[in-house]
């Protein structure tokens, strides 16, 4: 309902009972206030909400990034176990160059998982949420109400 005419049903009935236009005038702006804050709570918890959502996802993400980067890593470490073993038993055979390759693939995609995790983190601050409760620097405020 626009505030205006909640403001003039209000003067219009106060008017009829004998009541002060005045005090018509603050109920019907207390009732607006009250109306605008419950909406504002209202879309604060939306926004926490998903947020909630969004880090519940990233956190799922980062913990399978992480579950793929240690088994990389075990592969990685029984590929230089393997390459060791190879190189004492040959002395520098070929094939001990390709497992030396499949290690440098592990560890090249290991990388690449923990800047997933690393971008991924960055959503379990609450950015938005956080931005919005920031109170509002004292110019800004000035120049939306002109």
């Amino acid at each position: 309902m626009d505030p205006k005419a909640v403001n003039d049903e209000a003067l219009g009935k106060n008017s009829e009972s004998g009541g002060s236009i005045k005090d018509s005038g603050v109920l019907a702006d207390a009732q607006l206030l009250w109306r605008e804050l419950r909406e504002q709570g209202h879309d604060r918890f939306r926004l926490v909400a998903l947020e909630t959502q969004r880090a519940g996802m990233s956190l799922v993400a980062m913990i399978m990034a992480g579950v793929m980067t240690a088994l990389l890593l075990i592969g990685a470490w029984f590929g230089l176990l393997a390459v060791a073993v190879l190189m004492l038993i040959d002395h520098g055979v070929v094939a001990s160059n390709d497992i030396l390759l499949a290690i440098a693939c592990n560890l090249l995609l290991a990388l690449v998982l923990c800047g997933v995790i690393r971008r991924k983190s960055r959503y379990l601050q609450f950015p938005s949420t956080l931005r919005s409760l920031r109170p509002m620097p004292q110019g800004q405020g000035k120049k939306e109400k002109s």
